[in-house]
């Protein structure tokens, strides 16, 4: 590739090992930079090598602590426009906030779209992220956004089990989409759980439409945060018949119980990717994790030399 020699690589503290799987899969190294903090806890960035005129990707998912890693990004994007690169694309495996896509109350915010400003704003010129937890947050953006989908990676690690008998589950209507493609794309029909959410992270199981008695179910989610709607899920998955339960996400946030309520639940198999870093603490022996770094460092090769991406995932 006779421009490789102009992509460049960065990363913050979320995610630096996704990073160094993604550099290593281009076959470039990691930029030199270091994101520190000065004695009040600002942020200081110091990028440690010549940009000027390269095609910068800066690796940072947005999650826990979300201000935090979202402030490095920024500040990254910042210095490394102001020190000339050609274009900066902010890489963000997770992107944070958005579940605040759209006013459900008076005189709530649009977080996902201040943040969609704030990265404009900051001098990125192309984002590429995964599983965004609402599609329209792309057109947030008045710059492009390679929205890439996990599926397919989840998928491909279904087909090498040889599951006999699968039914694929979405654990809420508005999943109904992801859950469908993955269906496709092992060749398995689809149920749903039909329930309603009192109240933020508070889910109440109604109803199951579809036929799981005796199969063996995937259940699929783009996040699994405290865990509590898959818990759910399974339980009443399991009363109703399901012989083995198996649970796949793409962003693995786990926060407050998640981890233990996943250990308890009656599942087989915890299918999460490394968009977001699972520290050892919260790993455990049914947790199965996928790297997302050869699909990333595919769409990065792609956008630097002007191909298309979505070429990535025709052939299903």
């Amino acid at each position: 590739m006779s421009s490789r020699k102009e992509l460049k690589i960065f990363t913050g503290n979320a995610n630096p090992a996704l990073a160094g799987e993604i550099a290593q899969y281009l076959g470039v190294s990691v930029g030199a930079a270091k994101v520190n903090r000065f004695s009040d806890g600002e942020i200081q960035v110091k990028i440690n090598e010549s940009v000027r005129g390269a095609d910068v990707f800066i690796v940072q998912p947005t999650s826990q602590p979300v201000n935090e890693h979202l402030m490095e990004l920024l500040v990254m994007v910042d210095a490394v426009r102001r020190a000339s690169a050609r274009r900066i694309t902010a890489v963000l495996p997770y992107y944070g906030y958005a579940r605040q896509d759209r006013k459900t109350r008076a005189r709530d915010p649009i977080t996902a779209k201040l943040v969609a400003n704030l990265l404009t704003a900051s001098g990125a010129r192309r984002v590429i992220t995964m599983d965004l937890h609402a599609g329209q947050i792309q057109g947030f953006f008045d710059i492009p956004v390679d929205h890439l989908p996990g599926v397919p990676i989840l998928a491909q690690y279904f087909i090498q089990q040889k599951l006999k008998d699968v039914v694929v589950v979405s654990p809420d209507l508005g999943g109904v989409t992801r859950a469908r493609d993955l269906a496709e794309r092992i060749g398995a029909p689809i149920a749903i759980i039909d329930k309603r959410r009192p109240e933020p992270n508070v889910a109440e199981i109604m109803n199951i439409i579809g036929d799981i008695e005796g199969r063996q179910v995937i259940m699929i989610d783009d996040i699994i945060d405290t865990a509590g709607t898959i818990a759910q899920g399974a339980a009443a998955l399991k009363n109703w018949g399901a012989s083995e339960i198996y649970v796949c996400c793409t962003h693995p946030v786990l926060s407050g119980p998640a981890v233990q309520r996943l250990q308890e639940a009656p599942v087989k198999e915890v299918l999460v990717t490394n968009t977001i870093p699972v520290p050892p603490e919260k790993m455990f022996d049914k947790m199965k994790l996928l790297s997302v770094a050869p699909l990333l460092g595919e769409a990065i090769i792609r956008i630097h030399e002007d191909l298309s991406v979505s070429k990535l995932f025709d052939n299903k």
